[in-house]
């Protein structure tokens, strides 16, 4: 079964719909593979070709304005499905859903993303529009 690792057109188109021009948050859930898959049969972990993929586009991502702004290790899923288990969580803050895009479009970007990849058997990645914690679970102050 393959996992989900590269937006569908449609759901980009869907992301495209959204205002541009407001700050978002994307969470991002990662599941690695073993050995990283790439077409050119080059050996490396899947932990190792993520790396790859983060030196090469963390560049990009800065120059957008980008930053991570929460990190967390997975450590059990306690409600969801077992086959849900992540390797990686993390939260990346753009300036605007523009930014976003435009990374998704820079050919630097485009090439890292080959990276990622042939890292990543399954993934997430979910925008979120900031907002302010309230004192209660799942309250905007």
């Amino acid at each position: 079964m393959d996992g989900h690792v590269d937006p569908t057109k449609e759901s980009f188109g869907r992301f495209k719909n959204l205002p541009t021009d407001q700050p978002i948050h994307m969470l991002n859930l990662v599941r690695l593979r073993a050995d990283a898959a790439y077409p050119d049969g080059r050996k490396a972990s899947g932990l190792d070709a993520y790396r790859a993929y983060a030196r090469e586009s963390g560049p990009v991502f800065a120059r957008l304005g980008g930053k991570q702004v929460w990190i967390g290790r997975p450590e059990l899923t306690l409600i969801g499905p077992e086959s849900e288990s992540w390797d990686i969580a993390f939260i990346a803050q753009y300036p605007s859903g523009q930014a976003f895009i435009d990374m998704i479009r820079d050919p630097v970007y485009r090439e890292a993303v080959k990276h990622r990849q042939a890292a990543v058997a399954d993934s997430r990645l979910i925008r979120l529009a900031p907002g302010k914690p309230g004192a209660l679970f799942g309250e905007e102050g």
